[in-house]
């Protein structure tokens, strides 16, 4: 029997919300590395040429892999054909999450068609996701006001286990999206997204159920399930890698800190798996420094890497930290994976700041 001994509410309107304020957890200052200001003037850069070759690339697979399982499809080929193909499809997640800063792209329209896109495929609707994420920023693992807390504690694990096919948050998304679409709004969602974007919301929802609806009619018109094989079900058969990934970002770690060396994990992947990632690997760095771009992050990690925890050297290494953790939790949901913390250098030349979706677009 499970000894709930920490249980807390991580509802966006409940009272850990109002204890965190109390406590000057909110939108408050964090703790950041000390980098030349000339550097990361440098790695904040943005370049179309590099953002264009990871995800012109990442398209140009999409779309090739999406014609190979076309072809095979009534055939055995089709199912290591949508395999890939859904594993490319889910990977636009992490092109969501970093567009969403509106880093990669120097051109802005560039930075749009590509956020539209990869929120689509990811099941995000891009208002209600760019200020969600932008709180998720201002207040990594702040409990009552972060609204991305993927294990609220404790660990409930058939909710972690139904997420290696995106079944949990998926609907979720789906549901919130489709109520969105009639105008349905919660408080919750209220609290971080500025009642002047509320109209704008609502429309973009309206655009996905559309869609959503119109690959149903596909279906029922066809006879067949396949139109939803390349729409809408791929985020879902080809999540499994996608959720190794972002388990990696934060499981295990402490709540309510002001510093992302304490909450956030950096691994070092190797280069197939930092592709289909987009860098976000390096989440320590991306907590850090949200505005520099996810090609320039291993930079950014060569230069902040002795201020921080050591980096766990691959995704095995670093979960052999996260299963034990997680498991303990069920009977401990106040333990937390500890970091021991270098010596602190000289003061900061560059400090953190609290992103807001306006800025990070």
């Amino acid at each position: 029997m499970i000894k709930n001994t920490h249980i807390r509410d991580y509802s966006l309107d409940g009272p850990c919300g109002q204890q965190a304020a109390a406590r000057g957890l909110v939108s408050a200052q964090w703790f950041a590395c000390t980098v030349d200001r000339k550097q990361m003037k440098q790695l904040m850069q943005r370049s179309d040429w590099q953002a264009l070759q990871y995800l012109g690339t990442w398209l140009a697979l999409l779309l090739g892999s999406g014609v190979l399982a076309y072809l095979s499809w009534g055939t055995p080929w089709a199912v290591p054909a949508f395999l890939l193909y859904g594993l490319l499809y889910a990977a636009g997640e992490h092109g969501s999450h970093e567009l969403s800063h509106g880093t990669p792209f120097r051109t802005g329209w560039l930075n749009t068609f590509f956020f539209q896109l990869t929120s689509f495929l990811a099941l995000h609707e891009t208002v209600f996701w760019r200020w969600s994420h932008a709180r998720h920023h201002t207040d990594t693992i702040i409990v009552g006001n972060d609204r991305e807390i993927a294990f609220p504690r404790p660990i409930r694990l058939i909710g972690l286990f139904a997420d290696f096919f995106f079944l949990k948050s998926g609907s979720i998304e789906l549901l919130r999206t489709v109520r969105h679409a009639f105008g349905s709004v919660s408080s919750a969602t209220r609290s971080f997204v500025p009642a002047s974007e509320v109209g704008r919301m609502i429309r973009s929802s309206q655009v996905h159920t559309l869609i959503f609806a119109a690959t149903i009619a596909a279906c029922v018109y066809s006879g067949s399930i396949l139109p939803a094989m390349f729409m809408v079900l791929p985020r879902f058969y080809g999540s499994p890698l996608t959720q190794v990934f972002n388990i990696t970002q934060h499981a295990g770690l402490a709540e309510d800190v002001l510093d992302h060396r304490l909450n956030t994990r950096t691994v070092i992947f190797n280069p197939l798996f930092a592709f289909l990632y987009m860098k976000m690997n390096y989440h320590v760095e991306h907590h850090m420094f949200p505005m520099v771009p996810f090609y320039n992050l291993p930079k950014l990690h060569a230069l902040i890497r002795e201020q921080c925890p050591p980096a766990h050297p691959g995704l095995l290494h670093a979960y052999r930290e996260i299963i034990p953790a997680l498991w303990r939790q069920r009977r401990e949901p106040g333990y937390t994976i500890p970091r021991q913390l270098p010596p602190a250098p000289a003061q900061s030349t560059l400090a953190a700041k609290p992103v807001t979706a306006a800025s990070a677009a």
